[in-house]
């Protein structure tokens, strides 16, 4: 295993790799930026193409540690782009796309090709995208959409950059790689908690960026600094949590669980870890946490963000959550997001429910919290509320 430091998005990211992993499975499976596609995996389809020390680069052919303090911008990271926003629009004005799945790629060398080129000449255009391939459109809307962006900045007095920028090149891209460093975790200060793998790996549980985003709050009758001090807790948290349960001893800063989860025909069982913060002052916290099931191949990353506000001249306490969570695998073909936030609320409504009973000295069957999250019963319920609201707004008109 190696120790790696990049920045990725603007985002300081340190991580423990095996040399072997290659720098589109690092982004898409250790960071959630799934923007980068893999077709080819040889380096000719140009779907994983990104910006390597603002270079674009095929991340299916380079290996991670290869990017020791380099800089990584994917396609995510050019979301305020002005260069980016221009040929998004120019790609939906003149049909330059059609299933979308080499399309991030292809913005990347666009974008690449708009900075540097000079005139909107159609052959250096067509010659600049030739490691971009594209099924579907046949590539008159792509040079349209290019050459229309080249040309209108041009017309604005917007001036081409010699070479992108680039003066020289190094060994992870344009120069700003340092390569192998002495220390990489001593160059790059991010918070992180190692993932123990069963191949005795390790890596870093990073910030993200979810890809849905819940929130909501509920009300219990406690004082918020006993409802804050039971947070600190996990073990107490577990057990209200129907599903989870803890799989090593915690410590106030990283805890080890799972949560079993069924949806229909399929029996899903995340492990993973969890970074802990609280603020005492603010009656806040923050778990952010990774895990993955081998069994249907999904894996999630989570993050919640809880606040706790005195009501009842603080006799009871308001908890205001803010969930997001990215999930891939088979789960991820059927967690559609209308499904997901209902059943994310009876989820909360069922936490509530037993933590509030835990506070009050309320002993509860062994199976109450620890029960699996059944979708199949969840959704049941959900259907039979969702009926009851259709037939009040008929009888309502």
């Amino acid at each position: 295993m190696t120790t790696i430091a990049l920045t990725v998005n603007k985002r300081s990211v340190a991580a423990t790799v095996e040399p072997r992993t290659h720098l589109a499975d690092f982004l898409r499976d250790g960071l959630n930026l799934t923007g980068t596609h893999l077709g080819c995996e040889h380096g000719v389809c140009g779907a994983c193409t990104l910006l390597l020390d603002d270079m674009p680069a095929r991340s299916c052919i380079t290996y991670a540690v290869a990017c020791d303090g380099a800089q990584i911008t994917t396609i995510e990271g050019l979301d305020d782009d002005d260069i980016t926003i221009e040929l998004r629009a120019a790609f939906a004005r003149e049909h330059a796309l059609q299933c979308g799945y080499c399309t991030p790629g292809m913005l990347i060398s666009a974008r690449d090709l708009v900075l540097r080129l000079a005139e909107p000449d159609e052959r250096c255009i067509r010659v600049g995208l030739s490691g971009n391939l594209c099924r579907c459109t046949g590539y008159v809307g792509i040079v349209r959409a290019v050459r229309s962006v080249i040309e209108q900045r041009r017309e604005r007095g917007i001036s081409p950059v010699p070479g992108g920028g680039r003066e020289r090149l190094g060994p992870a891209g344009s120069g700003n790689g340092a390569g192998p460093s002495v220390s990489a975790t001593a160059r790059v200060a991010t918070t992180k908690v190692e993932v123990r793998h069963e191949d005795g790996g390790a890596m870093t549980i990073p910030d993200f960026t979810p890809q849905t985003v819940l929130k909501d709050h509920f009300t219990v009758a406690h004082p918020p600094e006993r409802v804050f001090g039971m947070f600190g807790d996990v073990g107490q948290v577990a057990a209200c949590l129907p599903g989870a349960s803890l799989t090593g001893t915690p410590t106030p800063e990283r805890a080890e669980g799972m949560i079993r989860v069924e949806l229909g025909p399929i029996s899903a069982s995340f492990r993973g870890v969890a970074r802990i913060e609280r603020d005492l002052a603010n009656l806040s916290g923050r778990i952010v946490g990774t895990g993955s099931d081998r069994r249907s191949r999904s894996s999630t990353q989570g993050e919640i963000r809880y606040h706790l506000v005195p009501i009842e001249h603080g006799a009871a306490t308001r908890v205001e959550l803010w969930i997001g969570y990215s999930l891939r695998g088979m789960l991820a073909q059927i967690a559609r997001e209308g499904l997901v936030r209902d059943l994310a609320a009876r989820l909360t409504a069922d936490f509530a429910r037993n933590l509030d009973r835990h506070l009050s000295g309320i002993r509860q069957d062994g199976s109450a919290g620890r029960q699996d999250l059944n979708g199949v019963s969840l959704l049941i319920n959900l259907l039979r509320a969702r009926a009851r609201n259709a037939i009040r707004r008929v009888l309502g008109r």
